[in-house]
Order: structure tokens, then sequence, then C-alpha cells
């Protein structure tokens, strides 16, 4: 269901970018929230928005106003977006410790992008109103760290990884598709819509006959996340193909 408080936002920071002729932006999104602006911008004739959360494969990103004169390859990230890199001393602290420890700080989520954990290190984007109270964070959980900024731009590439499959459907329904994405009968997958344990494009869906097309993503409460790459073609007995990545 589209938030209409959101969507008026929105359009306040586009046309204050139209009227101004500057860059405005919103704070970082959660993915539900950027699918609703996608949607909304998606109707508009022009100054849609464009995403970036600091870095390639991003799930949390800022939407961005721009002016006319500035074309999608002249906006520069960095130029909105900081990092900080947080080594853990004598331990490994999860994605959960991290984040915990940024809202002990006061630190509002919308202020934070991704936390990417490599082990003993981690990598936090935010925003740069943030990022010198965030250098102070010297614990997270049990552990001590150390803080220090960081490029953009020397931030080790993280890849998504994920796990292709294909499988075949009678029709594009809802139910059909989670069933082959997660492996159980048509029945059992109708029976999680209906808990209420599947979300369709990051929001809960009760339909099992909904239309899925290309580019929807997919989870299953309990069972996994996964986007449908494409569909297309036919098996023998007249069944449509469809691909789907599961993300690990």
């Amino acid at each position: 269901m589209e938030n209409n408080e959101f969507i008026k936002r929105a359009e306040d920071l586009r046309e204050r970018c139209e009227r101004s002729g500057v860059l405005t932006m919103t704070g970082f999104l959660s993915p539900a929230e950027r699918y609703q602006l996608e949607c909304w911008a998606a109707r508009l004739p022009d100054g849609r928005p464009l995403f970036h959360g600091g870095a390639a494969g991003c799930e949390r990103t800022a939407a961005f106003f721009l002016p006319d004169y500035m074309a999608p390859e002249d906006f520069d990230p960095a130029e909105h977006i900081r990092a900080i890199r947080l080594k853990a001393h004598f331990g490994a602290p999860g994605h959960r410790d991290y984040m915990g420890a940024v809202l002990g700080m006061g630190v509002g989520r919308q202020w934070v992008g991704d936390i990417r954990v490599m082990e003993d290190t981690a990598y936090i984007f935010c925003l740069p109103s943030v990022q010198a109270h965030l250098l102070s964070m010297d614990k997270v959980g049990r552990f001590s760290v150390r803080a220090e900024a960081v490029a953009l731009s020397a931030l080790p590439a993280q890849e998504k990884q994920v796990r292709s499959l294909s499988f075949s459907v009678m029709s594009p329904r809802l139910d059909a598709v989670v069933g082959g994405m997660f492996h159980l009968s048509r029945t059992e997958s109708a029976k999680q819509i209906s808990a209420g344990n599947v979300s369709l494009n990051y929001e809960q869906c009760l339909r099992a006959d909904c239309r899925i097309k290309e580019g929807d993503v997919i989870s299953l409460r309990g069972g996994g996340k996964g986007s449908v790459t494409g569909t297309g073609g036919t098996s023998r007995k007249g069944r449509l193909f469809v691909y789907a990545d599961i993300y690990k």
C-alpha cells in the first residue's frame, strides 16, 4: 500500500529541486521504500530520482533528485555519502552487533546505509552529517573496535552471491512461483501465503493468484529471498519457464 506521507515528502524534494536548481535527496531508504518510490516515479514524465547507496550492490540507497543541468553520469556519490571502517579486536561482531551499536549512539536508521561485515572488519555507509559521530565508536557488543574514515573508492567490492534456477509453472501466479523458487508444493506455498509468510516486493502479499513478472522480489519467512530474473518459453506440456536467483 502506498504511503502517502512518504510520497508527499518525495514530491516536495522533487519540486524543490526544480525550483531552486540544486540537488535534493532523501535519507537512506529500505528496499520496500525504494520500490514504492520507484513505482511512484515511473508515473512521472521527468524528474525521476537516481538511487545510490555508496557502492554497487547496496541494499539501502538514498534517492537523489538531480537538477536539469546535471546528467546521471555527472553524479558523484562521494559528495553525498561517506563510509567508515571498523576493525574489531580479538573477535568478529555480527551485523546485529554493529546495528545495535549505531542505534545506541542515537543515530537514526535513515542516516545509515548498508553495514557490510567481513570477518573482523565492517564498513558502514552513512550521511556526512553523522560520520564524525560514528567515528567516535570504540565498542561493538563486547568487542573493542577502531574506527576510521575510508573513501568510497577504497571499499572492497562485495558481490551478492546467488544461486540461479529455473522451473516451469502453469501460470505465473504467486503460489506457483513461490513453490518453484523454494521447492514447495502448490498447496504448501498457498498455505504460506495465506499465513502471511510471503512478501512480494518487500510487502506482505496474501493473494495467491497475484501475477508475477520479471524483476519481482519474493521472500518466504524462514525460507529465504530471491528475485525473478525472467520468464519465457514453454515446455512440451505448455508450461511457462520461470528463471530466478536465490540470494545466499
